[in-house]
């Protein structure tokens, strides 16, 4: 048996998020660590402050760090830990690559990076109903020179991000439909994530993130630019850098914590996104979202899942 906790990134954001985690000891000490490290900027969760990507990520990364601490106050910890974009940084706290203050500080890095690459023009937008191949060939025929799109995030085998240009995101409705999806939907993310227009926030990252110590892995971290299982920190931190200008292989992670004996998926707040994908892809599997549990029912059933003799560090994950 194993439990697996996934981190949600941005587009779950929503209003009132960081005021709705659990009422745990934990969650209100690591908001306020938050607004030590970051004064005035962690604990900003209304629906206009959620419209910056800086914002967002931050508020993020604080509700990730929180739920984990409170989950393992109540003696509830992971046997692996996959992160979504943004929700690769939470994760890396919950494996012990980074600090909480690593962090935050990189996340709000990222983000102004992100901002400031194009702070307009273009964004991103989910496909339903098309297969991979079937929104290549879309992709293809809709982008040009001035106007490109990419393959942003492959989510489940018929749902994916596509990311570019807004003239090219508007000739996407129609193309896609031609070719038999069943939906597409712009994304309140303003950003082209995930593609190789953000090769050199890429490249700052890396070297942000350059001087971090290398650490031991804490439990096991699978790298949403990969879909594969890393054990060592430098390649973490490798997935977290190169991640914002490279395809997100989510559909890889979850198939592969299923292929590993997961037999619980904890998602952490904000949303049920990846609990609800996961539940797709493994629906004999116990799946929690832990914005739609008691705190105290999740610890319950992490404690029964996890694998005997599994890491038991922590009440201070990230300090």
């Amino acid at each position: 048996m194993s439990v697996a906790f996934l981190y949600p990134g941005q587009g779950t954001q929503r209003p009132g998020m960081l005021h709705d985690l659990p009422g745990h000891p934990a969650v209100a000490a690591t908001r306020a660590e938050a607004e030590r490290i970051l004064p005035g900027s962690s604990l900003r969760d209304t629906a206009e402050a959620l419209e910056s990507t800086v914002t967002a990520q931050v508020a993020l990364c604080v509700a990730g760090v929180a739920a984990t601490r409170a989950l393992a106050g109540e003696g509830a910890v992971p046997d692996a830990v996959a992160g979504h974009s943004a929700g690769a940084f939470p994760a890396a706290v919950a494996a012990g690559v980074l600090t909480f203050a690593e962090a935050l500080t990189a996340v709000r890095r990222r983000g102004e990076l992100m901002r400031d690459a194009y702070p307009r023009g273009y964004g991103m937008a989910v496909v339903l109903g098309l297969s991979v191949p079937q929104a290549r060939r879309v992709i293809e025929s809709i982008t040009t020179d001035d106007d490109p799109a990419y393959l942003a995030v492959v989510d489940t085998d018929r749902q994916l991000v596509v990311a570019g240009g807004d003239r090219a995101l508007e000739r996407l409705d129609a193309a896609a439909a031609r070719a038999g999806a069943r939906r597409v939907r712009r994304l309140d993310i303003a950003v082209p994530s995930h593609c190789p227009l953000l090769g050199r926030v890429a490249d700052a990252m890396a070297d942000h993130l350059a001087a971090i110590p290398r650490r031991p892995l804490g439990v096991p971290y699978l790298g949403d630019s990969t879909g594969r299982l890393l054990r060592d920190s430098g390649a973490v931190l490798d997935d977290l850098a190169r991640g914002v200008a490279t395809t997100v292989r989510w559909r890889d992670v979850v198939a592969l914590l299923g292929e590993l004996g997961t037999t619980l998926f904890v998602q952490t707040p904000p949303g049920h996104v990846l609990a609800d994908m996961a539940r797709a892809a493994h629906p004999r599997t116990r799946v929690v979202a832990l914005a739609d549990t008691d705190l105290a029912d999740a610890a319950l059933l992490t404690r029964r899942d996890r694998l005997p003799g599994g890491s038991s560090r922590t009440p201070s994950i990230g300090t």
